[in-house]
């Protein structure tokens, strides 16, 4: 089993920045690919920003050139350094994570953005 714990959410205005952080423990062997998810009020579930094991990404088109991935291997932690946020990107931010076929979710951090 493995558990997921995010951190860094909060309120912030617009044009601000935050950074998230979501550390992985419990069995650990080789995560593979970890993400980032957002969730708004009244909305589904949608993939924000991806990264593999060995540091390739991808991002939603909506957070392009606003928000990078990141992730050290060795503490098992990934990122999201968040800049000019928008009040768009209000939501819960779900860290995810794929080990071994299996796949894991964090309980979410809420990040809200003022206008």
């Amino acid at each position: 089993q493995v558990q997921l714990v995010e951190s860094g959410g909060g309120l912030v205005q617009a044009g601000g920045s935050l950074r998230l952080s979501c550390a992985a423990s419990g069995r650990i062997f080789s995560i593979d690919a970890m993400d980032w998810y957002r969730q708004a009020p009244g909305k589904q579930r949608e993939m924000v920003a991806h990264i593999t094991s060995g540091g390739s990404t991808n991002y939603a088109d909506s957070v392009k050139g606003r928000f990078t991935i990141s992730r050290d291997n060795a503490k098992n932690t990934v990122y999201l350094q968040m800049n000019g946020l928008k009040p768009g990107d209000t939501a819960v931010y779900y860290c995810w994570a794929n080990q071994m076929g299996y796949a894991y979710w964090g309980q979410g951090t809420q990040v809200t953005v003022s206008s």
